[in-house]
């Protein structure tokens, strides 16, 4: 799959990130070595050697590094293309800037912005963003009224539901809702994907099945993705950002 073009925002961050970068990351990429998967325990003890973070400074954070101008004013990516990080578990967050700091996830040049980002960060400032988009409520993905207003036919939701509850076992298709939660609310390292953004969910699926993104430390995505077809990926994708639609009007129209 060919990422779209950057719009001018995002390669003017790109190229500010490259320009700003501190000279030891940039120094690394002359003689960089492949970086080391994570195990269990050395995940988990870089994740407990984190500094513990701040949601006030993690606010100060998204604001002084732009991070609104792609994920959203208040964590709620503004497109379909980038994802939500509003409501994020606090360890998947981490997990993902430290993955990127150490290039295990370069899977295209989202990736490659991110990576220059994250090498800016230091500990605490990881910390506190983490904190603070954990702080935040659940997103309301952008293109949710749209799918809502073309609701799944009874066959799909049959369909969708079968595969978030109780996976596909001919198919040896793992429930999402045994690690991503019934809710999709996610848990510790695993992210929450209710109200996510329906492109970004779909390019992950096909990331991980190709083999281009391969930082999931149990291999679960990328066993799970491999075993998917584009058209359940994309009928789970709407399923999930359906989930992230506010009640307010729901409420509005009780009273």
């Amino acid at each position: 799959m060919t990422p779209a073009a950057f719009p001018t925002t995002w390669r003017t961050l790109a190229l500010a990130a490259a320009l700003f970068a501190s000279p030891l990351a940039q120094a690394s990429e002359h003689g960089k070595t492949a970086p080391k998967a994570w195990s269990p325990v050395t995940l988990q003890t870089a994740l407990r050697d984190l500094p513990k973070g701040n949601a006030a400074a993690g606010k100060s954070v998204h604001d002084s590094m732009m991070c609104a101008s792609c994920h959203g004013a208040a964590g709620n990516a503004q497109t379909m293309n980038w994802p939500s990080v509003a409501g994020q578990r606090h360890d998947y967050t981490a997990k993902m800037l430290l993955d990127y700091r150490s290039g295990l996830r370069d899977e295209d040049g989202r990736a490659g912005l991110m990576t220059s980002i994250a090498r800016m960060m230091t500990p605490q400032q990881i910390a506190d963003v983490c904190a603070y988009y954990a702080s935040l409520p659940k997103p309301v993905a952008p293109q949710a009224q749209a799918a809502l207003a073309a609701p799944l036919s009874a066959a799909e939701q049959k369909r969708v539901e079968q595969l978030v509850r109780k996976g596909d076992a001919n198919r040896l298709i793992t429930a999402c809702a045994s690690c991503h939660g019934l809710h999709g609310e996610g848990k510790g390292t695993t992210p929450a994907i209710a109200g996510q953004t329906t492109d970004y969910f779909i390019r992950t699926m096909r990331l991980y099945h190709g083999g281009e993104r391969h930082n999931d430390v149990y291999k679960g995505m990328s066993q799970f993705s491999r075993r998917l077809s584009d058209a359940d990926a994309q009928l789970i994708a709407r399923y999930y950002a359906s989930l992230g639609v506010s009640r307010s009007a729901e409420v509005t129209e009780v009273n």
